[in-house]
């Protein structure tokens, strides 16, 4: 456990959880000069982790009903919840707190899209999010109009309908454009993806329209990072990398638990875990079989992985109430963030003003910039 172990809890009328690092986790993130934000849609909180002013962990977290995808560059926050996309800007110039927080995060645009169950985000090179609309088995934008905007869906989908025929729930982008993805199983009709768990996951490379990776048990959270395509094999419990030349996957670490959720910094891999449902969904797969063979109980938390040995370096644990994460970012350069919700009057009082701008000769007010 952390010394001393650091307790995040709810509000005394619902549930407790309590958070546990290992003893050097915040030494790593003073050491990286990180932060990390992770998600847990099933308790419906958005969980930041960083360091207070003494060196001890800091645990913050906001309620936002079923948020699932996320996206942060530190600066900026992109979060899928029940029905809308939400984009979440830091408030706070150089220098500034916050109640001693180095960031704060405000929900300034939401997209209303309705139940789509968006899974992965990623952000173009415009600055337009890029989206999993798993519902649709699509990726997709936001609209002024519309609940969305298709971009791409696989070619082996006849439709598009909204019956998560395939499950597409992962994301990897390159350069600020839509690379590869993630599908749990090629079917074509409604809920189809479920007989396909156990081994029917498969890569597919949005930009050539073809499948670059079969054979996979459930995966997850592709992305592109040091000139590799890295991802989660879930339902086995690896970590890895896809070898495309050879169209193989190469596991560099075992994860005790179900991952979901990755991101890189320096040398570093961050991985998320949860404990499997215990329903038809989770059942069945090798990761059941891994787990007993090591002697070990699936866990809820993060992983921070030596991308050089393979080992784990340190680790968070989450108890109680919350089973289930599903996306994490690295905050490059954030020392303790905290964001603003909709469940308290908070909101409504903390105000940021932006610089004056000005209207040069030509220029129509539409153009205004902060």
């Amino acid at each position: 456990m952390s010394s001393p172990p650091e307790v995040g809890s709810l509000p005394t009328a619902e549930p407790i959880f309590e958070v546990f690092t290992s003893r050097h986790f915040t030494g790593w993130l003073a050491e990286a000069r990180v932060s990390l934000c992770f998600t847990t849609y099933q308790a419906g909180k958005l969980f930041f982790l960083g360091l207070n002013r003494d060196g001890r962990l800091s645990v913050f977290n906001r309620t936002l009903s079923r948020c699932m995808g996320l996206w942060g560059d530190g600066q900026t926050l992109y979060l899928s919840t029940l029905f809308q996309l939400w984009r979440f800007e830091n408030s706070l110039g150089l220098g500034e707190t916050y109640r001693g927080y180095d960031r704060l995060y405000v929900p300034r645009v939401g997209w209303t899209t309705g139940d789509l169950d968006i899974h992965d985000i990623g952000v173009d090179r415009q600055g337009c999010p890029v989206f999993v609309n798993t519902l649709f088995g699509c990726l997709a934008t936001v609209s002024e109009r519309h609940s969305f905007v298709p971009l791409w869906k696989p070619p082996f989908l006849s439709k598009l309908a909204a019956e998560d025929r395939c499950h597409l729930n992962g994301l990897a982008m390159e350069a600020g454009v839509p690379r590869y993805v993630t599908v749990v199983g090629r079917s074509d009709v409604a809920d189809g993806w479920r007989e396909h768990r156990a081994g029917g996951g498969s890569v597919m490379d949005v930009e050539k329209n073809e499948v670059v990776l079969e054979g996979l048990s459930m995966p997850h959270s592709p992305r592109c990072y040091r000139g590799k395509l890295w991802l989660l094999d879930s339902g086995r419990g690896q970590f890895g990398y896809v070898d495309l030349e050879r169209g193989v996957f190469e596991p560099v670490a075992f994860c005790a638990g179900y991952a979901r959720g990755l991101a890189f910094h320096g040398d570093y891999a961050v991985v998320g875990l949860s404990r499997p449902r215990e329903n038809r969904t989770f059942q069945g797969l090798g990761l059941e079989a891994a787990l007993a063979a090591k002697g070990a109980e699936p866990r809820t938390g993060v992983l921070v992985i030596d991308l050089r040995t393979g080992d784990t370096s340190n680790w968070v644990r989450v108890t109680g109430v919350i089973a289930e994460l599903y996306d994490v970012v690295v905050l490059p350069g954030v020392e303790r963030p905290m964001a603003l919700g909709f469940r308290n009057d908070e909101v409504q009082r903390v105000i940021s003003v932006g610089s004056w701008a000005t209207v040069g000769e030509g220029d129509k007010p539409s153009a205004l910039n902060d």
